[in-house]
């Protein structure tokens, strides 16, 4: 965890639009959980956990815009070149597939 703090500035309003998006994923997911628990068909749980990782991967695309259209703006202007490498390295985590 990086030590280095950025003055946040987000628009509040997509702030909680992904939220929202993030609640409904996490109900998504207690589903399919429910459908594991269930023993429901194989293919359509996998269906259904690929649905929930599409969604989960929108709401972060949606965050690393909102922080490049705010945070990345402001750290270039100040001249502030770690928030830039910290950025490289939460792309690299976030991109990782296992």
């Amino acid at each position: 965890m990086s030590t280095h703090t950025h003055n946040h500035h987000h628009d509040p309003e997509k702030m909680k639009a992904i939220v929202n998006r993030l609640s409904k994923a996490i109900g998504h997911l207690e589903s399919v959980k429910r459908m594991v628990e269930d023993d429901r068909d194989c293919s359509e749980v996998l269906v259904q956990l690929a649905a929930v990782r599409s969604a989960i991967n929108n709401c972060g695309k949606e965050i690393l815009k909102e922080h490049i259209s705010h945070c990345i703006v402001h750290a270039a202007q100040d001249g502030d070149e770690e928030a830039i490498v910290e950025l490289n390295e939460a792309i690299d985590k976030f991109m990782k597939t296992s």
